[in-house]
């Protein structure tokens, strides 16, 4: 690859992560919610053909107007085929080629306001009740925020092709039941807002702990959940819901400590030996005051919780002064509230501290439904990590053995193989 084909295929890559979400949803209120698909598959296609064209001609100086102008010629071409023809409403397919959407100046469809009223309405259109929940939550991170099959397999701990059926029948449902593109009012709104809440948090995960690639950490992913967030923050209705701040305390208090998580040759740094001067004290202040915000609003919820967690940790004078038995409280009482395979593993670690590795391994073999984290890279992990402070080699050697033949990105797999070597 030459140096001008790596330049585009970083700048079509980043737009791709970037602006894949906001072309999506500007074409869906362009031609309608039940054809989701449609803009999804032009977005796609304007995608690549700026891979190719850019590569001969250059990146142009407005490469969103010209992703968003070829993606527009694209779906006129398509709405007037006749297959098309029969099947979409022939009012899209007027509304496409008329004067006002071919000569419309893209500045003003591109505005911010714009963008950020698509963006909500595309939110919430995904997490329609509808909608099954965890269809939702796969149908808005492809749609909205451009994850592949892959990535959100990994994200629910599910097959490539139970996410593809999940996508199929929530495009079905959306269409047949002629779903508006809006935000909800009244009593629809709040347990629709928790849905777009759980799923911007997978999609924070997903970069907290980079399931693909060659680097451990995506801060693209992380960056554009807490922007998603803070979107819906700055939406008067929305803000009043104590979870949303909650949520942005929980995703800026664990991304200030991003830079010392990360070495020098991008290896996963634990808590125990991170540099906490790399600590972003700015972001930390940011999180503290969301959460003092949620506190006030008197609403324990499952964010909350893990915001005080995380907050434990940031304010800590070092990791030996971690107050670790007030966090076990705090998980006690996030497992009230949620009480899943995962949360009960993260406890286990956090007994640990607070007894012993023997106890913390007993606490995960009571674990139920263990099944579930066969697929998640932290059981093998941390149960290694257990048998090793246990003195249980063998038992640990195993379970790294099986961690790597899960799909994990280059960094963890030689993190793996080299803590084998070590054993």
């Amino acid at each position: 690859m030459t140096q001008d084909q790596n330049i585009v295929e970083k700048q079509v890559n980043h737009l791709y992560r970037h602006e894949y979400g906001k072309l999506v949803s500007v074409l869906t209120k362009t031609f309608g919610v039940s054809n989701i698909e449609l803009a999804e598959d032009v977005v796609q296609d304007a995608m690549l053909e700026a891979m190719e064209q850019w590569a001969y001609k250059g990146v142009p100086d407005n490469p969103v107007g010209w992703i968003y102008k070829v993606a527009k010629n694209k779906a006129v071409n398509i709405v007037n085929r006749d297959k098309y023809k029969q099947e979409h409403s022939i009012q899209i397919a007027q509304h496409l080629l008329s004067n006002e959407i071919v000569e419309s100046d893209l500045n003003d469809i591109f505005t911010d306001k714009e963008i950020a009223d698509d963006q909500l309405r595309m939110m919430f259109t995904c997490c329609h009740p509808v909608v099954s929940s965890d269809s939702q939550i796969a149908l808005t991170l492809k749609t909205l925020c451009g994850f592949s099959i892959p990535e959100i397999a990994s994200a629910f701990l599910t097959s490539e092709e139970n996410i593809n059926k999940r996508l199929v029948r929530a495009r079905k449902n959306i269409k047949e039941a002629k779903v508006d593109f809006e935000v909800p009012v009244g009593k629809d709104l709040e347990p629709r807002l928790n849905s777009v809440l759980e799923t911007i948090y997978l999609l924070f995960n997903e970069g907290y702990n980079a399931t693909s690639g060659s680097v451990a950490v995506r801060y693209d992913l992380c960056e554009e959940a807490i922007r998603l967030t803070e979107l819906i923050a700055s939406n008067t209705n929305l803000a009043k819901s104590s979870n949303v701040f909650a949520l942005l305390a929980l995703m800026s208090l664990n991304a200030s400590r991003f830079k010392a998580r990360i070495d020098e040759y991008d290896n996963i740094v634990d808590l125990e030996h991170q540099d906490r001067s790399k600590w972003n004290l700015d972001l930390m202040q940011k999180g503290l005051q969301y959460l003092y915000y949620t506190t006030e609003q008197n609403q324990v919820s499952a964010y909350y919780i893990l915001a005080t967690i995380s907050a434990h940790h940031c304010t800590a004078k070092d990791f030996a002064s971690t107050d670790w038995d007030n966090i076990l409280s705090l998980y006690d009482n996030l497992i009230q509230i949620v009480d899943t395979p995962i949360v009960q593993l993260n406890r286990a670690v956090v007994v640990s501290k607070t007894s012993n590795a023997a106890q913390a391994l007993k606490d995960i073999d009571k674990i139920k439904d263990k099944n579930t984290l066969n697929t998640y890279l932290p059981y093998y992990t941390v149960k290694a990590e257990l048998h090793i402070q246990n003195n249980e080699l063998g038992k640990a050697t195993a379970l790294l053995k099986a961690a790597l033949n899960l799909p994990i990105n280059d960094k963890l797999r030689s993190e793996i193989l080299n803590k084998l070597e070590k054993i």
